[in-house]
């Protein structure tokens, strides 16, 4: 999928600095979109939000209604409004972090945020498209088992669940340069069974919990490559 330059896994890209070392690990980090999976994953199942962690920034992908990337970054472990449940190691990769700039801008531009969609096309989707071209694995199926599943009966979901974007104009700001298993891990309940308004505007898109407008520090949107 995308152009050459994209697709190829991380081993075709050379070091701008010779033989100089720039190996960084390459991290998924996995949160709850519900509360509910307190009680789903020990059937196997949930519904996870994932982004991808290299050289100290997590990348993940959500919902917009434009034809602009919908990739964007955060702190670590730390994207707003989800629950961080855990993450996976899945491998280390050699790679000067203006070049890793240069891929994952390139990626943006394959992942616009009105393309996004629940079944087909969602953060998970994003991130095991990412693991794949930089390490050559994917991330655990039980993290977008779901999708999988949904993907079989589609027809049976509402349309509201299959297409779901948030009405908001990303901001986008320039910057210049353990193995997994697979059942996801079971930790204690923390919050009520019951859904709210936003834990259910979470489900439907996970940039409906960020704010990614002016004035906000959380969320950064990665601007894609001109081509």
């Amino acid at each position: 999928m995308g152009d050459e330059s994209t697709s190829n896994s991380v081993s075709q890209f050379g070091g701008i600095d010779g033989n100089k070392s720039y190996e960084t690990q390459v991290v998924l980090n996995v949160y709850d979109l519900t509360p509910l999976n307190n009680y789903t994953v020990w059937f196997g199942l949930g519904i996870f939000h994932s982004g991808i962690e290299v050289h100290g920034k997590e990348y993940g992908f959500g919902a917009h209604d434009f034809p602009v990337s919908g990739v964007f970054e955060v702190e670590p472990r730390s994207c707003p409004g989800f629950i961080y449940r855990c993450s996976v190691s899945l491998g280390r990769i050699n790679m000067h972090p203006s070049e890793f700039r240069t891929f994952i801008e390139n990626v943006a531009s394959e992942y616009h945020g009105d393309t996004y969609h629940l079944i087909s096309k969602n953060c998970n989707h994003f991130t095991d498209d990412m693991a794949c071209r930089l390490t050559q694995k994917q991330i655990p199926g039980w993290v977008n088992r779901l999708a999988r599943l949904g993907s079989l009966c589609s027809c049976l979901l509402p349309e509201s669940l299959q297409v779901t974007t948030v009405k908001q104009i990303p901001e986008y700001h320039h910057e210049s340069e353990e193995d997994g298993t697979e059942t996801p891990p079971i930790t204690t309940p923390r919050v009520s069974e019951e859904l709210d308004d936003d834990q259910e505007k979470r489900l439907l898109s996970p940039l409906a919990a960020m704010s990614p407008v002016a004035g906000s520090g959380d969320v950064t949107f990665v601007k894609e490559a001109h081509k």
